[in-house]
């Protein structure tokens, strides 16, 4: 199954509160599946990663084979494309799991401008203004981001936490998957 991938992450203050998110669409221009992430504290490029991890754990869950992944992050497009270096060794540990992550697919990556990416950016600005992630059809099991715990991981002498997921309940996981109408970007929000 090919789906089309939307991401985007920030960071007020950079590094500050941060979120990322993702918006995940069938051929169709169905949305399967949006989430805006939020993390108490990242640089904005920790949360484009974070985007992108979150979004290629997704895919994965929804049974992707083929993605097309958009992004308004021109470094990481570059990085992910190997034509721009990764010097930052926590951004190195966070590509080095997305890559991991994303050997199942065919991934066709591109840039655009920030103004062609609303969907997801709104998003992250949602979860930013909340404090909280927001989303349909989340991840449900989201395993912690081993690669970055693993390092030091101080930005500008700050330390930044990996990004960590709450249990969702299953009760309200069922309920949200009962509704077969296609929800608009911020529906029950």
């Amino acid at each position: 199954m090919r789906m089309t991938i939307n991401i985007d992450g920030g960071s007020r203050g950079n590094p500050g509160p941060g979120a990322a998110a993702y918006v995940i669409k069938d051929s169709c221009g169905k949305i399967l599946s949006q989430e805006g992430h939020f993390i108490a504290h990242c640089t904005n490029n920790q949360a484009e990663y974070t985007a992108l991890r979150l979004a290629l754990i997704k895919a994965a869950e929804l049974g992707a084979k083929e993605l097309d992944i958009i992004s308004d992050s021109l470094l990481l497009v570059k990085q992910y494309l190997g034509e721009y270096k990764i010097k930052h060794p926590d951004l190195a540990a966070r590509m080095s799991e997305i890559r991991s992550l994303a050997k199942p697919f065919k991934i066709n990556i591109r840039h655009v401008l920030r103004h062609l990416n609303k969907e997801p950016d709104a998003l992250a600005n949602k979860a930013m203004d909340l404090k909280q992630s927001v989303g349909y059809n989340p991840i449900q099991n989201l395993r912690p981001f081993a690669a970055a715990e693993e390092k030091d991981n101080t930005v500008n002498g700050v330390p930044v936490e990996p990004v960590r997921r709450e249990e969702k309940k299953p009760a309200a996981a069922a309920k949200k998957k009962q509704n077969s109408v296609q929800p608009s970007l911020f529906d029950g929000f």
